[in-house]
């Protein structure tokens, strides 16, 4: 196995997480493994089946779910809607041990939660508990053994936060209804997963938008960071378990804010995870607010925006930022820019499909699947280089128009032969030659600065699609070309691609404007104005297409972060910190000028 193990810093990272780990088991609301019949499990060698919990089902509820006895209603209940498979049917391409992990409950029964490690402030979990039905009776005989105090004792507690009505639906075995920006207030309120308790770590020293002590400046998470690994040691408490769980780490996967104090805070976490895993994968998606901020909070996200390009990316293998306000909007897309459910749901969509890749089977690279670890990935990206900060695009279509335009490309293909090499090369639809996409994520520049040339010069780029975006034969010859130094003058380019659509759920708003396949027809998402904009019982899916690209373009906006800051940074960091940037944009710029391809050997 290659295990992935994710860490989750702040409250818009875990709206991402959140729609993350829906998608992974996507109409799964509640799942555990109870001993049946048989069914292939690499990770423990024991036959085990995944149970899955499913609202649809009447009068099932969550605790009788989970008291294991067999129920023939929820075994008879569909399962194709989950990336998870059963006894007797095929094998799934995508690897659920990569990001779930098997373990006990505290009644004995064997559960499958994800690798993650959730950090976030006091206030911000929202109705989630660390106890739940996996692991409730074992904190209460924990919290038993720690009443040995004979005296008296009295108990402060504060107003517990009412459940929404879609999580109570989910918990009474019920369909839930279908959410709104009104009734999302927390992250957890469309959560549709359970995780181990040690998976939740709330801080307390900081509130969630307190206005007296508010976690806004880099620097303060920094100092939190530095105080807690004092007392506690952060990375044995917390992240070591999960890794000791581990076969074989892939990688390390961490999201988190990059422009307020969760920026230091991640920062100081990755500098003792590189002391101590100096070789391991590391990828960070820095998320950034595109809202517009009143001036004096403008300039700190600035300034933090610029310590987390020259802390993270210098640490990182890939740093990706994305931006809740991305630029190139398409007309199909129908944003709230001031909900974190939808702007997370956007930046799961891109994230999710382009990680695809390093969660399929390795037997899944035949056919139009390919699997790639991330550290294949950023090898890609880097290009022999230290170029380590990626730009994040996206493009959505209806999967029956890609299948449609497919088929025709295969009649119509005419398989010209190249006169160079001799081989056979299926030409490629025009928006594919130019990797077109309709969503950037890359934060835009008020005031870019002069570029090397007309349009940015792009190094590298890695492609990953699900649907029918090319033939097998179109994706092969892609694959060749870019691998063929003499044939190939563009960037180096990897491309993946796979079958599997980009799962729409109930949790999941209706961003999307276009037309969505079904399993009994079609219809356009969002027409019910209901959260997935599906209607009852249709499973449908997204084809996508994400694109990470390094290109010269990532010179600007360091460029203009730097010429910004160093009017904002005291005299002391001021040196450190601006010719830290300055070298980050030499090596988007050094090695390539405008014309410079033409002179190459």
């Amino acid at each position: 196995m290659h295990e992935i193990v994710t860490l989750q810093f702040g409250q818009q990272s875990n709206y991402l997480g959140t729609h993350f780990w829906n998608a992974q088991v996507t109409k799964c609301c509640y799942f555990i493994a109870k001993p049946s019949v048989p069914f292939s499990y690499s990770n423990s060698f024991v036959n085990l089946l995944i149970t899955v919990y499913d609202p649809s089902v009447p009068s099932i509820t969550k605790e009788e779910h989970f008291s294991l006895q067999p129920s023939s209603t929820v075994l008879s209940s569909s399962k194709s809607e989950s990336y998870f498979t059963y006894a007797g049917e095929p094998e799934s391409p995508v690897d659920h041990d990569i990001h779930f992990r098997p373990g006990i409950g505290a009644d004995g029964s064997d559960t499958f939660t994800p690798r993650t490690v959730i950090y976030d402030l006091k206030g911000a979990f929202g109705t989630l508990k660390r106890e739940n039905a996996l692991y409730e009776v074992q904190q209460e005989k924990d919290a038993a053994r720690r009443g040995l105090w004979g005296g008296s004792t009295s108990t402060i507690s504060q107003p517990s936060i009412p459940q929404n009505a879609y999580q109570q639906h989910l918990d009474s075995g019920l369909e839930p209804p279908p959410l709104t920006t009104e009734t999302v207030r927390f992250w957890s309120d469309y959560n549709r997963v359970f995780y181990h308790p040690r998976s939740l770590v709330p801080l307390h020293e900081y509130e969630l938008n307190s206005v007296l002590l508010p976690f806004e400046r880099w620097e303060t998470g920094e100092e939190l960071f530095a105080n807690l690994d004092k007392e506690h040691d952060l990375l044995d408490r917390d992240l070591r378990p999960f890794l000791e769980e581990c076969d074989q780490l892939q990688a390390l996967q961490i999201v988190t804010g990059a422009d307020d104090a969760w920026g230091g805070f991640s920062a100081k976490y990755l500098e003792r995870l590189r002391d101590e895993s100096a070789k391991t994968s590391i990828w960070v998606w820095a998320l950034e607010d595109g809202e517009r901020r009143a001036r004096d909070k403008s300039r700190l996200q600035l300034l933090a925006n610029a310590r987390s390009y020259h802390a993270l990316s210098t640490q990182a293998s890939v740093y990706i930022p994305l931006t809740s306000a991305p630029t190139n909007m398409s007309p199909y897309l129908s944003l709230d820019a001031s909900s974190p459910w939808h702007t997370s749901a956007l930046q799961a969509t891109a994230l999710e499909t382009m990680t695809l890749p390093s969660r399929l089977r390795p037997s899944a690279r035949q056919g139009q699947s390919q699997c790639s670890t991330l550290d294949d990935l950023a090898a890609v990206l880097d290009n022999a280089g230290t170029r380590r900060i990626a730009m994040l695009d996206l493009r959505v279509a209806d999967p029956h128009e890609l299948e449609d335009r497919a088929l025709a490309a295969a009649d119509s293909d005419a398989a010209p032969r190249d006169a160079r090499v001799g081989t056979h090369r299926p030409t490629m639809p025009a928006d594919d030659q130019n990797e077109k996409q309709d969503i950037a994520f890359f934060p835009s520049t008020a005031s870019p600065p002069r570029t090397l040339g007309p349009s940015p010069h792009v190094f590298a780029r890695a492609v990953s699609q699900r649907g029918a975006w090319q033939s097998a034969a179109q994706l092969a010859a892609s694959n060749a070309a870019a691998r063929d130094r003499f044939a190939s003058d563009g960037p180096t380019v990897q491309r993946h691609q796979s079958g599997l659509l980009f799962p729409l759920l109930d949790s999941f708003p209706g961003i999307f404007n276009t037309h969505r396949a079904s399993r009994d027809g079609s219809r356009r998402q969002g027409e019910s104005g209901e959260a997935g904009g599906q209607g009852r019982g249709r499973e449908l899916g997204l084809a996508t297409r994400a694109t990470l690209s390094t290109s010269t373009a990532v010179s600007g906006r360091v460029r203009a972060l730097e010429a910004t800051v160093r009017r904002l940074v005291a005299v002391e960091e001021r040196e450190a910190l601006c010719d830290g940037l300055r070298g980050i944009c030499e090596e988007y710029e050094e090695g390539w000028s405008e014309g410079s391809d033409e002179d190459d050997d």
